[in-house]
């Protein structure tokens, strides 16, 4: 749709118009020659000239830029690129770089997850003979991408990175939900604090009565419905009742603790699914080829800082000489 914004550059016939000037000559013959000739009316010669021709100027390339501005138009004007995904081994990089032949090509580095959604989005702005390699440990897109050029995709699955989740336990029952915790294994790391705070994911309620109006996390797990009105219209998925609530995600079930090695795995296990998300998987190396019923993307967005900057500065230019030229 931002292409039609071109048929708006009909819109520079204003300011031509606005600036076109009527003026009215007299055609004369000169005073010694005009006893010889024959009588005749005077005669008026119409002639159109345009005034201020440097504001003209100005205020044409004003709303052709406004026009530009509107249909954020994309030029290819990349050459071969490599894209890297941040953190990657940078030995690793430089060979697979030169393997390719694009050891002195431009090089980007972005958050792996990012690289093949920005690479789509700005597509359009690589040259047709412009090459493209993707290298680090890229996450698995959930869909194939489909691109109008060839993009060879390379990567390196990195060992996975510690993080740390921070729960806070209020029951009397705490020893068996630390046990609990304690045996998480993987790159994931649970901190039990002594008192919630700004980092706590996790709040454990396994008491009677409600906790305190202030007390918020993304997750609750309870032992006890009555304090919790919202989990009235719960939804159960794999044994846990599931409701939200203006204190966070509310986790319900009279099973806990879980009372065997079987069900505490089962309960981390449906935690990490539904609320930490799954680990990302490394992507297979591969090359996806040029695909013709790959649609263009939207326009990226690329030029419009420099057509809007552009902007600006032609109208306090068109303000300025507009205000001289009234004094």
């Amino acid at each position: 749709m931002n292409a039609l914004w071109w048929f708006a550059l009909a819109a520079l016939a204003l300011p031509l118009w606005w600036h076109r000037k009527k003026r009215e000559q007299h055609k004369a013959e000169p005073l010694a020659t005009a006893r010889f000739l024959p009588r005749t009316e005077p005669r008026q010669t119409r002639v159109w000239r345009f005034a201020d021709p440097l504001l003209l100027l100005l205020r044409c390339l004003l709303l052709a830029t406004l026009v530009a501005w509107l249909a954020d138009p994309v030029f290819p004007w990349r050459g071969d690129t490599v894209v890297v995904a941040e953190g990657s081994d940078p030995a690793w990089v430089e060979r697979q770089a030169a393997q390719a032949g694009l050891q002195d090509a431009e090089r980007i580095a972005m958050p792996a997850a990012q690289a093949i959604p920005w690479l789509r989005t700005h597509e359009r702005e690589w040259k047709p003979e412009a090459r493209l390699l993707v290298l680090g440990d890229i996450p698995m897109p959930a869909t194939l991408p489909a691109f109008g050029r060839a993009v060879e995709l390379r990567t390196q699955a990195r060992a996975a990175q510690k993080v740390e989740r921070h729960v806070y336990i209020e029951s009397e029952r705490a020893a068996e939900w630390r046990r609990l915790f304690a045996a998480i294994d993987g790159p994931e790391r649970v901190v039990v604090d002594a008192a919630p705070g700004a980092k706590t994911e996790l709040i454990v309620w396994d008491r009677a009565g409600a906790p305190p109006a202030t007390l918020k996390a993304p997750l609750w797990w309870i032992t006890d419905p009555a304090p919790f009105p919202e989990l009235g219209n719960a939804v159960e998925a794999d044994g846990v009742r599931h409701a939200a609530s203006a204190r966070g995600r509310l986790w319900l079930s009279n099973a806990w603790p879980p009372r065997d090695a079987d069900a505490a795995r089962a309960l981390i296990r449906h935690w990490q699914q539904v609320h930490v998300g799954p680990r990302p998987y490394t992507a297979p190396a591969r090359v996806f080829a040029a695909s013709k019923n790959a649609r263009a993307p939207a326009p990226s967005g690329a030029l419009r800082d420099l057509l809007l900057g552009a902007l600006v500065a032609l109208f306090v230019l068109e303000r300025l000489l507009t205000h001289a030229r009234r004094r």
